[in-house]
């Protein structure tokens, strides 16, 4: 279990549950931000996103053990390394782990999911002031624990999610179109792109659901070939950042331009970590069905936020969601066109006003999105 140094009491109960659920052993990584602060201000440049040998094998070693991960978030500050130098923040990123990480997502090693818990600096982000209980209230409905069966709208949820999947892989569309205000974007697919949503299953049979909440369906594009410009539609909680106001401009798949009011040097810091980081991983389609979205909040954390709009992800790709491409090494990934990056950074780009539709190769459209309103 990974977690945020403020998630204590939300890591007691779930480790207490884990035990009851059967677990083995329950082992515990605490994050502290704040100690990534410290490293940026003041370690040595050439430590920077290097993790401790003994997490590097620890994390190395759950390709044999194959654990059951669950990330706890809910940043309590998530504009804590906003004053720091944007360059070595990028560079804080631990893509070590985050590497290793990847790799047994897509090779459907674990089984694994992100839940976010409340506290009092997360609430005070949201809504001005430090109301836990009110946060919880709104996180109870976004998680669709207020329905009188939670366990039972979940999986008519998840039904749901694999019926869009289905409906789109069966238009089989060459390309993704996004248009609204200051958004005018093409996202080629690759001829084995497959859409996924909800339940993911491990190679050793384990279903599981990643992220909860979730109310996308997703796939992996082809980096060669987006084109045009995307303006995010809320703001992007990244590296001790909140980036706001983002404009990117894609050429031949790659983001050429970036722009934004505040936050932008941590984005260009990204997309410079190696040479795959500019060209895009993830599409997504949420509508405005999403329970997240009905809360009617910006939580400013995006493991939300991506689940009440559309997004796309700059940065590795899915292999697992490419017909035949967990099966392929790093340069026949890139070959098929399929990105491979230690970076993958998800930021929205939906709302009401952008319409998706899906071309065929010929050009013809078909909506996918109206209004927020799901139209396959």
């Amino acid at each position: 279990m990974l977690s945020h140094v403020d998630n204590t009491a939300a890591v007691r109960a779930i480790v207490r549950e884990a035990y009851v659920a059967g677990a083995r052993r329950v082992s515990v990584h605490y994050a502290d931000p704040h100690l990534r602060r410290a490293a940026v201000e003041l370690g040595p440049d050439e430590m920077l996103g290097r993790s401790a040998p003994y997490l590097v094998d620890w994390y190395a070693s759950w390709r044999e053990e194959q654990p059951a991960l669950i990330s706890v978030h809910g940043d309590p500050e998530p504009e804590l390394l906003a004053d720091l130098d944007p360059e070595r923040v990028a560079r804080s990123e631990p893509v070590d782990l985050r590497t290793l990480t990847i790799g047994l997502v897509t090779e459907r090693l674990v089984n694994w999911t992100i839940v976010a818990a409340p506290s009092a600096g997360w609430a005070q982000t949201v809504f001005g002031e430090p109301d836990v209980e009110r946060l919880w209230d709104a996180v109870a409905t976004a998680m669709r624990l207020d329905e009188p069966d939670p366990v039972g709208a979940w999986r008519d949820h998840c039904r749901t999610l694999r019926s869009r999947a289905a409906a789109l892989n069966e238009h089989g569309f060459d390309t993704i179109r996004f248009r609204g205000p200051g958004t005018e974007l093409t996202v080629g697919l690759l001829p084995g792109s497959l859409w996924v949503g909800a339940a993911a299953t491990t190679r050793s049979g384990i279903e599981h659901v990643p992220n909860l909440p979730t109310e996308e369906v997703f796939t992996t594009p082809d980096w060669r070939r987006t084109s045009g410009v995307v303006r995010s539609t809320y703001p992007l909680a990244i590296g001790g950042t909140i980036v706001r106001d983002l404009e990117v401009r894609f050429e031949d798949g790659r983001a050429v331009g970036i722009e934004a009011s505040s936050g932008v040097d941590v984005v260009r810091g990204q997309l410079q970590r190696d040479e795959r980081a500019p060209f895009l991983g993830e599409i997504a389609l949420v509508d405005g069905t999403s329970a997240v979205r009905k809360t009617g909040l910006v939580f400013s954390n995006t493991l939300y936020d991506e689940n009440a709009a559309c997004h796309i992800a700059y940065g590795s790709g899915l292999p697992f969601a490419v017909e035949g491409g967990g099966e392929l090494g790093t340069d026949e990934l890139v070959g098929a066109g399929i990105n491979v990056s230690p970076v993958h950074t998800d930021f929205m780009v939906g709302s009401p006003e952008v319409d998706v539709d899906g071309l065929a190769a010929d050009g013809t459209a078909t909506p996918i999105l109206r209004g927020d309103a799901w139209q396959l």
